[in-house]
């Protein structure tokens, strides 16, 4: 197997495949790796089904806990999730709204529970991580390739209804104004334009900082046909959105059968792992055996990290 050479500008780890491919294995021992050679890490997840405190062996919640020296942990639920991004952007939600029609400031709470909203948050939030400096290395452990996929879309997907909201405002703006003097509606403190250029600006800074040579994207699978299909999938949006991949790792590798069983799940493997090597020759495979034990706890994360990183 190969060990696995982690760019050395990058800020931002972020595993990402189906589930149950082994990305909070990867995750966690990367960010034991980081935190071992000095650097003040944070890893943290944004699955809904959140696996950092099994791994870990202690609670880990919506506050960051520390784990051991150097190394913090932060499982974001989708109630912590709504919460702060009420928080950054709810005021400005309701800002544009209440200017056209008459609504109370719960309707941020059913525009918050809107699909792609938590996925749209992760990115500013972990963006403003990195920008504010506090951790040296962020390890995000991502969700199941699906939601990381729509992850990935959400700037250029906002931006695109950005630009839609921009001409329906610009073609409306005259009607809207008769309506805001009939109901009697405050002005609201800056025009919808301005809201909308900022929110524009927000999506295109996250998608510079998914490009950008501070986030590093690892895709993760098994030498199976779905998981196989869904890393292929993966590298092609990535392709698409202009972000290169440097790695990517297999898991569950069977490196030394020792029955017939082995050998026959060896050869299939041998034969997706070739089918990678072909596809992405510019890519380097890193390849992780098939355990005969789970990863949990430090100790065992600890002797990952020596497998993984040598």
């Amino acid at each position: 197997m190969g060990l696995l050479r982690l760019e050395r500008g990058a800020k931002v780890v972020m595993f990402a495949g189906k589930g149950g491919v082994g990305k909070t294995t990867l995750s966690a021992t990367t960010a034991l790796h980081f935190a071992e050679k000095g650097y003040k890490t944070l890893i943290l997840t944004s699955d809904p089904a959140p696996s950092l405190s099994d791994i870990f062996e202690r609670d880990v919640g919506d506050r960051i806990t520390e784990v051991t020296d150097n190394l913090y942990a932060l499982e974001l639920s989708t109630d912590e999730v709504l919460r702060r991004w009420k928080e950054k952007f709810g005021g400005e939600v309701y800002e544009v709204l209440s200017s056209l029609v008459p609504v109370q400031e719960e309707i941020i709470d059913y525009i918050g529970s809107a699909p792609g909203i938590d996925e749209e948050f992760m990115l500013d939030y972990i963006a403003g991580l990195a920008r504010e400096g506090e951790y040296d290395k962020i390890v995000w452990d991502t969700a199941p390739a699906g939601h990381t996929l729509r992850l990935l879309k959400m700037p250029i997907i906002f931006i695109e209804h950005l630009d839609e909201a921009a001409k329906v405002y610009l073609r409306l703006y005259s009607a809207m104004l008769k309506i805001r003097e009939t109901l009697g509606l405050k002005k609201p403190r800056r025009e919808i334009f301005d809201i909308i250029s900022g929110w524009r600006k927000l999506s295109e800074e996250l998608l510079e900082f998914l490009r950008s040579p501070q986030v590093e994207v690892i895709p993760v699978g098994t030498p199976q046909g779905l998981s196989v299909s869904q890393v292929k999938r993966l590298m092609q949006e990535l392709e698409n959105f202009g972000i290169r991949v440097n790695k990517m790792v297999m898991n569950s590798v069977v490196l030394e059968p020792e029955c017939e069983f082995h050998r026959r799940v060896a050869e299939v493997q041998q034969r997706y792992l070739k089918e990678l090597r072909e596809a992405y020759p510019e890519v380097e495979l890193v390849e992780v055996p098939l355990l005969p034990h789970e990863i949990k706890g430090l100790g065992s994360i600890k002797e990952m990290e020596n497998l993984l990183f040598g």
